[in-house]
């Protein structure tokens, strides 16, 4: 079976937890970058990374990498790669993105027409035909240009990957489902501690969570573009693929996991979401203001983004509230806090420094994570023989 390069997009800062994930897929890597890991897999990767992967944004097919330096070079150098391995005669296909950083090319809608051209003249050549149809499946391409490296990819899964399907009711200013995961999988909470999160807003850290925990694969109920390209995997690629997901669920787990919201509507809406997403009986969803958060229970979490107060009248309020947050976290003071914002005086209101701080975009908004860590609980004694 021949190998392919893949290369999958994600949030700066969490590619080692993508890269983790790859692994654990079982595919090599091939290298990790700003924003993207690329690993190398038969084309069944292409069903099993779309349906397994939490925190990358889609998944796409290397065509090709190169130099270029001038369009010529970018029209030459797109032209001698074998398009007819991926595209048939009938594809629909198109430069969807073109993005460059740091190099000579950098018109994108140019580097998008001359792309398509090369690719036009190259199938010419092979199919022998001047006029293509373009009414079967659909093939969008990316185009990404770093230093004058040019990466040419096919676009494997459509819709970005946050979009599990289960999401139909948000609140402002939400955090997205693949960053969600990358934090909950980037911190050491796991199915056996404690969550609470006393800002769900949709909900999307108590179900990412519930579904970590549960095992239960991002990708099982939404389609892919690649699902259509029947020249490069057969459709029971993707029968195997949410097989594999569906025998790996462990939906019978008993898990502590708590939402919590100071508006009613937003928490009935959250319930919803959960309930789209198979996991509502697995989190307690409650209206509750982050002044009453307290637990009874030792060494659990809170992973939450609180309100950032992107509007000045909002703002106002920002001080006092993360003064709540703050006080909150002292009654807790066993757990471990993790607390996605853009607010810069975070830590001033909540009067503790963050033992981490990492920098974060969340959609294009440049937030942080404090991480304020609690005691690691004692270590349960092995039961004797």
């Amino acid at each position: 079976m021949p190998l392919y390069e893949f290369t999958a997009p994600c949030h700066f800062g969490m590619e080692a937890v993508l890269k983790r994930e790859i692994i654990n897929l079982g595919y090599e890597i091939v290298r990790v970058e700003d924003g993207r890991v690329s690993f190398r897999g038969e084309a069944s990767a292409i069903a099993r990374a779309n349906v397994f992967l939490r925190t990358a944004e889609r998944v796409l097919l290397c065509v090709g990498r190169f130099k270029a330096y001038s369009f010529d070079e970018l029209f030459e150098k797109t032209k001698a790669l074998p398009w007819e391995e991926y595209l048939p005669s009938d594809g629909r296909f198109w430069v969807k993105k073109a993005s460059t950083t740091k190099s000579k090319l950098f018109s994108s809608s140019d580097i998008q027409s001359i792309v398509k051209k090369a690719i036009v003249e190259r199938l010419k050549q092979t199919y022998r035909i001047e006029w293509f149809k373009e009414d079967g499946a659909i093939y969008p391409l990316r185009v990404f240009i770093y230093k004058d490296e040019v990466t040419i990819a096919l676009d494997t899964s459509g819709e970005s990957l946050h979009k599990r399907g289960y999401r139909k009711l948000i609140s402002k200013a939400p955090v997205s489902e693949t960053l969600a995961a990358a934090i909950l999988l980037l911190s050491p909470w796991n199915k056996d501690r404690i969550l609470v999160d006393p800002f769900c807003g949709s909900g999307t850290f108590p179900i990412e969570a519930a579904m970590i925990g549960a095992n239960i694969a991002p990708g099982m109920n939404r389609e892919f573009t690649a699902e259509a390209w029947k020249n490069i995997l057969p459709m029971k690629d993707w029968y195997e693929a949410v097989t594999e997901a569906n025998d790996l669920i462990r939906d019978d787990i008993d898990m502590d996991i708590q939402g919590y919201d100071i508006d009613g509507d937003i928490v009935k809406n959250a319930r919803q979401n959960a309930v789209d997403a198979g996991v509502e009986h697995l989190i307690h969803l409650q209206q509750r203001p982050v002044s009453a958060l307290s637990h009874p229970k030792k060494y659990g979490f809170v992973i939450t983004n609180p309100p950032y107060g992107e509007r000045l009248e909002e703002r106002e309020a920002l001080p006092g509230l993360y003064r709540e947050i703050g006080e909150a976290f002292r009654r807790l003071d066993s757990w471990s806090c993790f607390v996605l914002t853009s607010y810069d005086q975070a830590e001033k209101y909540i009067g503790r420094k963050a033992d981490k701080n990492r920098k974060i975009y969340n959609g294009m908004i440049k937030t942080y994570l404090y991480e304020f860590m609690g005691p690691r609980p004692p270590r349960r004694k092995k039961q004797e023989d």
